[in-house]
């Protein structure tokens, strides 16, 4: 099975600008049971569906595979309320790829910056505009700010 192993982290106030437009996501849920979240997501023409397991530590089971994009909008309009909604910027930093995530609609205001890595003890280094790691802290996941938006806290 795949195996999805990342490090999340808010970004410093101010500290980090974008390079590029980036590229404009939208995910579902259709699950978001701690145990399995089942996700839809469109990217531009493309579209995914995605299975997660529960995290152990910073790990997890990931299953993603392409869907149309014409199922994914229907799939879309089952999916929980409200979906997520953000652009992402990939940066390269010292080697690795970063994903910067500013979210949009009821995440408002919330900008995160994910690196996934090879093996949990594989070592990076931060960028200067990173800040605080929220890897653990499930509030940032995208399963919970669609249940519980940034906005609302």
């Amino acid at each position: 099975m795949a195996t999805e192993i990342e490090r999340k982290y808010l970004l410093k106030p101010g500290a980090w600008r974008p390079e590029s437009e980036g590229r404009r996501l939208t995910q579902g849920y259709l699950s978001r049971d701690p145990d399995r979240t089942v996700r839809v997501r469109i990217a531009g023409e493309g579209a995914f569906m995605t299975v997660k397991s529960r995290r152990t530590g910073i790990s997890r089971t990931e299953i993603e595979f392409p869907i149309t994009l014409e199922q994914a909008r229907d799939l879309m309009a089952l999916c929980f309320q409200p979906v997520i909604d953000k652009t992402r910027h990939e940066v390269m930093h010292d080697g690795m790829l970063w994903e910067v995530d500013v979210f949009h609609g009821a995440n408002d205001g919330l900008i995160v910056a994910e690196i996934e890595l090879p093996a949990e003890d594989t070592p990076f280094t931060l960028p200067e505009w990173i800040g605080e790691e929220v890897s653990h802290d499930l509030r940032y996941t995208n399963s919970r700010l669609s249940a519980e938006p940034f906005t609302t806290w």
